[in-house]
């Protein structure tokens, strides 16, 4: 059945245009321009305690870094309470545990609060689907989680949401380059009237509590392995 298409929808159809245009076309043109951006902010940009001084913090018996990529529904959070919940029963308590997170690439939504994901349709932008819903995501459904999100056959509810796993040591981080080069692609569309620079900037601003941005995804994954963690891929 054709869908009929109204004046109403036309500006949210033309921004989700532009970025999935923009997120295709990921090549040579965004890349020289985030490395230029990039090198324009030194490391001492970045929030305290730095992301090097970051990663010290990873000194736990077992230790695990899942690269997170992509948007792979619940596994990465899931994968994360299994691995803490298993060495448990094996002897070694969380706090002897230490599981790293790395969110780049098209998986850095999960980085920011839910006020980015309603007005950059987050959700459409990055394939997200609410699991309550079903329907592209208008807020980040890991932060905060509501009751009843989240359940395993067999297990029943699960805390699985990014606060509850901070809260069990859980450490997050977020791909600056990756941020860079999404939020130009966001600025590409002419509703918003924003630069770059203004989408970046709000973007640093809406990071969740206790995620530390860092330099690359890449550059992290290569810091958290150098520290020692087992290396598990967690994207689609």
């Amino acid at each position: 059945m054709k869908k009929i298409q109204t004046n109403d929808a036309s500006p949210r159809r033309k921004f989700i245009q532009t970025i999935a245009a923009g997120t295709a076309a990921l090549g040579m043109a965004n890349l020289v321009t985030a490395f230029q951006q990039v090198q324009a902010a030194p490391l001492n940009n970045f929030p305290d305690p730095g992301p090097d001084e970051w990663f010290n913090k990873i000194k736990g018996k077992h230790k695990i870094i899942y690269d997170v990529p992509e948007p792979n529904d619940m596994m990465p959070f899931a994968w994360s309470r299994v691995f803490l919940l298993t060495n448990a029963a094996t002897g070694t308590p969380e706090k002897e545990c230490n599981v790293v997170m790395v969110l780049r690439h098209s998986g850095i939504p999960y980085a920011m609060d839910d006020s980015l994901w309603a007005k950059y349709n987050f959700g459409e932008m990055f394939k997200i689907d609410d699991p309550l819903t079903k329907k592209p995501a208008t807020r980040n459904p890991f932060w905060r989680p509501k009751p009843g999100d989240f359940k395993v056959p067999g297990i029943g509810n699960v805390a699985i949401g990014i606060n509850e796993l901070q809260d069990s040591g859980v450490m997050f981080c977020v791909c600056n380059m990756a941020l860079t080069v999404y939020s130009a692609i966001a600025a590409g569309n002419d509703k918003l009237n924003m630069t770059a620079a203004d989408v970046k900037a709000e973007w640093m601003k809406g990071i969740l509590p206790g995620v530390q941005v860092v330099p690359s995804g890449v550059w992290a994954v290569g810091r958290a392995q150098e520290k020692g963690c087992a290396y598990c891929f967690a994207g689609a």
